[in-house]
This record gives structure tokens, sequence and C-alpha cells, in this order.
């Protein structure tokens, strides 16, 4: 596991949409940490930055000590849930999650044992033969984290992961997604505009508006004591679950 060190990135998109300005933030090895903010606060703007798929328009991202700001994404050794989960469709479990090591030109004889492991953690053992297109939607989501965790990488960056699936099934993958970080002593970062999944996954949570960070803190820091009157009225939602009886 690696920590990780946005030192003042900002990267900019015309219209001002979704980018970032100035973001500092650091984050501990095998740290939880989640970045909470409404829709186009610049989230998954940072969450590119710190995968390489995004380079920022100034400032540096740091592995470690090492500065990876022009870093290639395949090289960080780091690995990305999407939203969306990215699956090939026209490919069965097995090789959806073989993808990212055959793109590291991984041996071929080591590639069948690496993809059990993954499935393993994700509990799909026995499934490598089944079409993606024949999975339910929590299946599929697991094959994602499968394809992540597949390249074993020392930072998981993960993309509101369990925004498509449903009420029940959400909660439950969220317990098992707490359980294998732990597990796994991996580093985490989690983008949700979701308060509570936030609050019950993560060690520290920075809460964003409009591309800034505008509180870093433990998820008790942050609800219970606002840095600004964004963060209180953006958790006052939350405040108010948490104080009915």
């Amino acid at each position: 596991m690696s920590s990780v060190r946005c030192e003042a990135i900002t990267k900019l998109y015309p219209g001002n949409q979704g980018g970032v300005r100035g973001l500092s933030c650091a984050i501990a090895q095998g740290e939880f940490f989640a970045l909470l903010g409404p829709s186009g606060c610049g989230k998954t703007t940072t969450l590119r930055l710190i995968a390489g798929l995004e380079t920022p328009d100034s400032g540096a991202v740091f592995f470690d000590d090492r500065d990876v700001t022009h870093t290639p994404p395949e090289t960080r050794n780091a690995a990305m849930v999407f939203q969306s989960y990215a699956l090939f469709p026209h490919m069965n479990v097995f090789e959806n999650v073989a993808f990212g090591l055959r793109a590291r030109r991984m041996p071929k004889r080591e590639i069948p044992k690496r993809v059990a492991e993954a499935l393993g953690y994700v509990q799909l053992d026995g499934m490598e033969k089944r079409r993606v297109t024949e999975l339910s939607g929590g299946q599929q989501q697991r094959v994602a984290l499968a394809r992540a965790l597949a390249v074993r990488p020392a930072i998981l960056l993960l993309d509101e992961p369990l925004s498509n699936l449903d009420a029940e099934l959400r909660h439950a993958t969220r317990a098992q997604l707490a359980d294998l970080q732990h597990r796994l002593k991996i580093t985490a970062v989690y983008v949700t505009h979701d308060q509570e999944e936030a609050l019950a996954l993560a060690d520290r949570i920075a809460v964003m508006k409009v591309g800034e960070v505008h509180q870093v803190g433990t998820p008790d820091e942050v609800l219970r004591r606002p840095a600004t009157p964004f963060v209180e009225s953006f958790l006052e939602r939350q405040r108010r679950i948490e104080a009915a009886p």
C-alpha cells in the first residue's frame, strides 16, 4: 500500500464544470478516504488525477514520496473501479478480470492463479466462464472490483461503485467492501455524493464544493464540528436522521 498526496492541484475545464482549484490533501497508507460532495464539485476529477487519467494544469500528485504527476496510469500501481463498471460485454468473467494483468504483460501461467485469487476476494469463485451480460448488477460490480484487485494495486480508486445498486444490495455490498479493504490493508479513495455511505465507510472524509475542499476530518469531526457553513448545511440531513428517535 502507498500514501497519496495532492499538492495544490488545479484542473479546469471549459465552463468550469467538475474541475478542481488548488486542491491539497494527504491520504495515509491503508486509509479508507472518501471524497464527498454534490455533483460537479470535482470529486471524480480528483480521483482521475490520482489515477493518472487526467494531468493537472498545475500542482503535483505523490505516491509516498514519488512524484507521479506525469507517470502513465499503468505504471502507478493504482487500480480504478468506475461507476459504470466498464466491463467488456463480449468477454466472460475470467477475461474481464484478466484484462489488467494482460495489459501489464503478466506471464500467461500466472494469470489463472491471480484471477482465481481476485474472484475469491469478492465471493465469485467458480464463475469464470459466465458472460458478464448474464450477471446481476451486484455481481457485475464485484467483477469490476475483482479486476481492480487482480493487479494487486497499492491504491484502490472507487468512483461511486455502489450507485447503480438498489438500496438493500448497496448496504450489503458496502459492508463487504469495508471488510475487504481492511482485510487487504489497501489504501482506498472513494468518491460518493451519499453522506451515509461516506460516514459509514471512511476513516476520513474530504467534503468538497466547486472544486475546493472545505473540510477534511473523521466522520465524527465533519458531522459534529463542521468547519464551514457549506459543510454544516450539506450534512444537516444526516444529522437530523441520526437525531431522530
